[in-house]
Order: C-alpha cells, then structure tokens, then sequence
C-alpha cells in the first residue's frame, strides 16, 4: 500500500499543508467542521505522519518526552513547574502523554535521546537549557525523530526551537537600571555553557557601555541559578571596594537568594540595592518587597513548544516552527533610583 503523505492529503482536500497539519494538532485557529474533515480524511486514506510516527503509532504510542539536564534541586524550580504546566496542558487536550526524563550528564542525555528514539516509545522529544555546539541536537538529527528545543544553539537554521530574546531582555532591565541613575550597577549570572546566561550577559554589558558606564569584572558574580549561589554571589558583590547599588539577576530565584543577603547586610532591596530578577516566577510577588522581574510567558511558552512539536511530528518542517517571544518587564517595589 502507498505511504499517503501530507501533500497528499492535502491536494484531497484541495487545503494547503500548514491548515492540514494544524487542523490534524487541534489548532484552535482552524474551525472545528476543518479539523473534523481533515481527520476524517486522514483515518480513510491511512495517513500518518512520516515513517517515524507510523512506527509509533502501529506500538500505540503517544507520548513526547521531555529532557531536561540535572541539576540540584532541580525538580523543584518554579520555572520548571510552569513550562511544564503548559506542555502538559496542550498534550492532555490531545490526549498525549508526557513523560520527563533527567539524566545526570551530558553524556547521559545523548544516551537516553537515543535509547527513546531506538524504542520508539515517544513521538517527539523537547530539549531545553541548551548549549553553543549542543550534542543533544546532533543526536536528535542523527536519530531522525521529531523534535524542538527550548532555546537555540549555534546551529539552529534547519530544527524547530522557542526561545526569549535574552540578550534584548537583559539590555532592557540593565537600561532600565542606568536610566533610574544607577552607574554602578552588578550581574549575577548562570553558567556560561548555556546560551540563555551567556546572551543575558552580553544584554548587559552592551547596555552598560551604551549608557558610557565603565565595564568592571568585580561587578560580575557567577552563579548556578540557585537561591544558595544567588546568595553568596550577592554577598561577594556587597563585600567589593565600591559595592553596587543595584544588580540584574539571571533568574529570579538568583535574585530571591541576592535580596536574603542584601538584608543580612542590614540594607533594604529596592532601597539601598535595587535589584530586577528574570523569568516572572510566582514567587516573586510574594518575596517581601516584592520582587521586580523581567518576565517571560512561562506556561504559554511551555504550550507552544508542545503545538510547535506535534506540527514537526504531524510531518511539518521543523525550520518553519522557529519563534522569539519577548519578555516584560514588571515593575514591582524592588527597582528605585539611588539613594
């Protein structure tokens, strides 16, 4: 019997490609009587997404993993609970299961990608805090499954990927700092290995040296997107010749952990030291004072790559399913002018 590819289902019902595949998702732009048609269309004439998605689907399977790189008390990040809340929001609609998998390496990552594309126990794979020259992504092409990364890499032309304009956010909070009258103003960042700290750090300086304030390396702490490491970077900050009077974060539980020690300090966050986090966590509105951060959608983002993914699985082309969404800054009590 003849493979009925997308093209063909599509010319059928005289649709294009990109209503086809998103009418066969549960798009909620596409009508229902249209994504009634289409999958009717699609149960008569046979048709499944690609060779991949056929051999999942004669096992049953329907099932996106998600991997995420370990790291300490990971599993409880906050950031983590939202992207998940809407991935697994879009494939509940769908009926889809979502299964999250934590390798304690790089090493380890590559190896398990392999093992779930081998099997054939999922349909699609979503990768996130990734790297300049990711393996992870070589492994994925190599393995020919399905697949969307949260976050680029330094490749990223021919795969699908959701990310935050980083470097934009990060010059925007820093400009916002300067723009209060702020001129010694520090950074808090991740490890550098990740695209997402290594941009934020560049948003930085480039907004420092826009604003003609000097570059000075002890304005620089590194930290590992902890409450703990937020911490101690904040106190090292705090303990230079001339201290900063505000500090941009690379993540907000960073800047949660850098308010604890600007207070053991005996200063006042948003007072003495202001201080804007990133991400838009829950928890900063209720950090006392309440946390100024530049935000990104967490949960609709998390929705997106789940939508953007199944189009790659339902045989779209995955350099079409490529998005920036900007994050926001949201003003709470934690940013002032210098005392």
């Amino acid at each position: 019997m003849m493979e009925v590819s997308l093209k063909t289902l599509s010319r059928q019902l005289g649709l294009t490609e990109g209503t086809v595949s998103r009418a066969l998702n549960g798009y909620a732009d596409i009508s229902v009587k249209t994504r009634d048609r289409v999958r009717e269309a699609a149960d008569r004439l046979g048709y499944v997404p690609n060779s991949t998605a056929r051999r999942l689907a004669l096992r049953n399977a329907e099932c996106v993993a998600y991997v995420i790189p370990w790291q300490s008390a990971h599993i409880a990040d906050p950031f983590l609970g939202e992207l998940l809340d809407g991935i697994s929001a879009v494939l509940s609609e769908q009926r889809w299961d979502l299964t999250v998998t934590v390798p304690r390496s790089e090493a380890d990552e590559v190896a398990t990608i392999m093992r779930l594309a081998k099997t054939g126990r999922v349909n699609g794979i979503i990768i996130s805090r990734t790297l300049g020259h990711d393996t992870r992504v070589d492994a994925l092409r190599a393995a020919k499954i399905p697949f969307i990364s949260h976050g680029r890499t330094q490749k990223s032309d021919d795969h699908a990927w959701l990310d935050v304009d980083n470097f934009e956010a990060a010059r925007f909070a820093t400009a916002h700092l300067a723009g209060l009258g702020h001129r010694r103003i520090a950074h808090i960042y991740g490890p550098l290995k990740y695209n997402f700290s290594a941009e934020r750090l560049k948003g930085y300086r480039f907004a420092l040296t826009d604003a003609g304030l000097e570059l000075d390396s002890a304005l620089e702490a590194a930290s590992e997107a902890t409450l703990e490491t937020g911490h101690v970077a904040m106190k090292r900050l705090l303990a230079v010749d001339d201290p900063p009077t505000a500090v941009f974060c690379v993540a907000d539980v960073v800047a949660i952990g850098a308010m604890k020690a600007i207070r053991e300090a005996g200063l006042t966050p948003g007072r003495e030291v202001s201080i804007i986090g990133y991400d838009g966590i829950p928890m900063g509105e209720h950090t006392y004072p309440a946390l100024t951060t530049m935000a990104q959608p967490l949960s609709s983002a998390g929705s997106q790559l789940a939508r953007m993914l199944m189009d790659v699985i339902a045989g779209g082309d995955p350099s079409s399913q490529q998005q920036i969404i900007p994050a926001e800054l949201v003003r709470r009590q934690t940013d002032s002018p210098p005392i």
